[in-house]
């Protein structure tokens, strides 16, 4: 048996059984190491060696966390919320309640899209604008798989086909991936390559939305029901907006994640606002929300390390080619099948790649693939499974905002929606633009 694909079923099932998803992936590759000949000691070093390459994104994330939770604690967001609500509350109606479920969509979509490459912060605005929001959920009875669903279109549908922030890092990674394989393209032909596949997230957003539309009853969880609304003081405005400028700035011009945040984290702490004990306590509580993501990203790098360690993706894919033979078709199918199975393992598109580009690209010249039906079949093929996996932050973010409640489960109500909506329809029109190209 392969213990590549022993591996990813084995951690898949076991998420499906609510185990934690740390524990899943390390189990699996545990598992996938062994199966394929691999020592204990061995397998636990590889995996060990390479929990280290997820480290600055692990930090960045934390960082991220606390920051977010500072700006919360300023109640700028709560206030907001308050006043919406109040409103709806005044003007019951079918129509404001259809206005405001539309402009809270179109928002988070805006704001997911743009998390991609105008602001590129990727999940770190998701604590600070969605637990605020939950309340506001409620009161519209808006199913929160929906909202994963939306938050997952911005995380993703960006980078496979805008060429900018995220993206451009995605497409440079496919270019030298075709350059490593000894085929050169232009950059430009990238994002041209990816319009046919990346309509497949329309598309399931579309039919996720008509899915999702009716009412779903969730408790409303409230810290503070009290109708006088706590004003805004203007000096506590004025700091939170320096701090998110401050943050902006620096990770644009130092390109850090971990000093952006620092930064912002630092106009709090100097500003005098809040007392530093008050400020601590806050922006420790923020960590703990996004550390998790950290850890659970550091070990699906230690789970990819040992799933290349063994080497069994390139017989995944002769295995897989010997049944297809010379049938394009078939061929293309499993070969989405492939990228579908490592990156639902990884949980990253980014890192799936370098990994079936150098496979792929050559059996798709030997069955007469174009340059540009290639990259469609790269990038689509590396995307499937980032919408859907339990260890990518395209899906642990959206929990992490959603289920501070405690009344959205990780698998049932992010991953598993997010996995049907968008790798259905991804599988279909990337076989299109495979064929057509």
């Amino acid at each position: 048996m392969n213990a590549v694909l022993i591996a990813v079923l084995l951690m898949i099932v076991l998420c499906l059984c609510r185990l934690n998803v740390v524990i899943s992936l390390f189990i699996s590759a545990l598992v996938g190491g062994l199966v394929s000949g691999l020592s204990l000691t061995n397998t636990i070093s590889v995996f060990t060696t390479n929990i280290v390459d997820g480290a600055e994104v692990a930090l960045s994330y934390a960082l991220l966390g606390g920051f977010a939770a500072l700006i919360s604690y300023s109640g700028i967001t709560d206030y907001l919320v308050q006043k919406v609500i109040r409103a709806i509350r005044a003007e019951d109606t079918k129509v404001s309640r259809i206005k405001v479920k539309s402009v809270i969509i179109i928002s988070l979509l805006a704001l997911s899209v743009m998390s991609q490459n105008l602001i590129p912060v990727h999940i770190a605005f998701i604590p600070i604008v969605i637990p605020p929001l939950l309340s506001l959920f409620n009161e519209l009875k808006m199913d929160r798989r929906l909202i994963a669903i939306i938050i997952g279109f911005g995380l993703c549908f960006p980078y496979v086909l805008l060429p900018f922030g995220f993206g451009h890092i995605f497409h440079e990674i496919i270019q030298k991936g075709f350059e490593k394989a000894n085929h050169t393209i232009e950059f430009s032909m990238i994002w041209k390559a990816m319009l046919i596949p990346a309509s497949g997230y329309i598309i399931g957003l579309v039919l996720a939305m008509f899915y999702y539309r009716k009412p779903r009853e969730y408790k409303t969880i409230q810290m503070n029901e009290d109708e006088n609304t706590t004003e805004l003081k203007p000096y506590v405005l004025v700091v939170t907006v320096i701090a998110i400028l401050a943050t902006f700035i620096v990770q644009t011009t130092t390109d850090s994640m971990i000093f952006g945040a620092l930064a912002g984290v630092l106009v709090f702490f100097l500003s005098g606002a809040y007392g530093w004990k008050n400020l601590d306590d806050q922006f420790v509580d923020g960590i703990k929300i996004m550390a998790y993501i950290g850890v659970v990203i550091l070990t699906a790098n230690g789970f990819a390390g040992v799933m290349n360690e063994t080497g069994d993706v390139q017989k995944l894919v002769e295995g897989l080619t010997t049944i297809a033979g010379d049938n394009k078709f078939i061929s293309i199918i499993l070969m989405y099948v492939i990228g579908l199975i490592v990156t639902l393992g990884i949980g990253s598109s980014f890192a799936t790649i370098p990994i079936i580009s150098a496979l792929f690209i050559p059996f798709g010249e030997s069955i007469g693939l174009s340059t540009m039906a290639l990259i469609a079949l790269i990038g689509t093929a590396s995307a499937l499974g980032d919408s859907g996996s339990p260890a990518s932050d395209s899906t642990l973010g959206p929990t992490a905002g959603l289920n501070i409640d405690g009344q959205h489960d990780h698998i049932r109500d992010t991953c598993v929606p997010n996995f049907v909506f968008y790798n259905i329809p991804l599988i279909v029109m990337g076989t299109i633009a495979a064929l057509v190209l």
